[in-house]
């Protein structure tokens, strides 16, 4: 029996998930399809409570449905609660029971991203977080549990920005909260070993297309630029770092490498992260 898997958000006509997920399963042949499906948030729970049908062996979640689908599971292990999101549930059986399972790769896929493809790694780094929003909170569990020697995080409120920093803070890392905009920020942009763009700024059909937060002349060359936007493959962001000299890296890397993360979950093998990297690449091209 064809085994199902896939992804569910309102909207979710512009994921390129299924894509690369597909290519994945196709490359290994494992006998199972993955899908995009579109719920509204009114019938998230009746959609978590199907997963349990044998042959469905888990979904990724994504907008708005990363903390809606958490009261309807089993489990969340303690990466997700942490993060207070679920992005991957995995339907396994237990003593003959189906039992969903929630998970949070998104800090493992940046982590696992930044790594691979730059060979960087955050201990003892100092790192500038824009935005204070449900990706940067993931980038800032991520970073404090890699041991980062400072966290600084920018927002346009900063009270929200304090909270993250907080977070770090718990986590025993040194952070502070700073605005957007300002001398303040100038300074933690000469300081930052890494700048991680966590707001939507620059993001293809949203409020701030062609906005970067960031310009070529604030940008240092010695400071890697990860910007999680990846539509645009290359976002305002990343050409501004360009035109500085500065190393980049775009979001589509930390996609693929939550992704991936996902897929060993629900099959055990290794995911052919190679082979998922070029397709969803080709889709980005072919969507532009």
């Amino acid at each position: 029996m064809t085994s199902r898997l896939g992804i569910i958000g309102h909207p979710i006509g512009h994921s390129i998930s299924p894509v690369f997920q597909q290519a994945a399963l196709d490359h290994l042949g494992i006998d199972a399809t993955y899908q995009a499906w579109e719920v509204a948030p009114v019938d998230v729970g009746g959609f978590v409570g199907g997963l349990r049908e044998p042959g469905t062996l888990g979904i990724n979640v994504t907008l708005p449905h990363k903390e809606a689908v958490m009261p309807f599971l089993d489990e969340v292990d303690d990466w997700a609660t942490a993060a207070g999101a679920v992005n991957t549930i995995v339907n396994r059986q237990v003593n003959g029971q189906p039992r969903l399972t929630g998970h949070n790769t998104d800090g493992t896929g940046f982590l696992r991203a930044l790594r691979e493809e730059t060979g960087f790694t955050a201990q003892g780094r100092r790192i500038l977080v824009l935005g204070a929003g449900g990706a940067a909170r993931g980038v800032v569990l991520a970073l404090s549990r890699e041991s980062a020697a400072g966290l600084i995080i920018a927002n346009r409120t900063v009270s929200r920005a304090h909270l993250l920093a907080q977070l770090a803070a718990d986590n025993g890392i040194e952070s502070a909260a700073i605005p957007l905009t300002g001398h303040e920020l100038d300074t933690a942009v000469q300081s930052a070993d890494l700048i991680v763009n966590c707001t939507t700024m620059g993001m293809a059909h949203g409020p701030a297309e062609g906005g970067s937060p960031l310009d070529s002349t604030q940008i240092p060359s010695t400071v890697l630029i990860n910007d999680l936007v990846y539509n645009p493959r290359e976002t305002p962001l990343l050409r501004e770092a360009r035109l500085a000299g500065a190393q980049t890296l775009g979001g589509i890397h930390m996609l693929v490498y939550q992704g991936a993360a996902s897929f060993e979950m629900w099959t055990g093998q290794p995911a052919p992260v190679s082979v998922m990297l070029e397709a969803a690449l080709r889709a980005m091209e072919s969507r532009s």
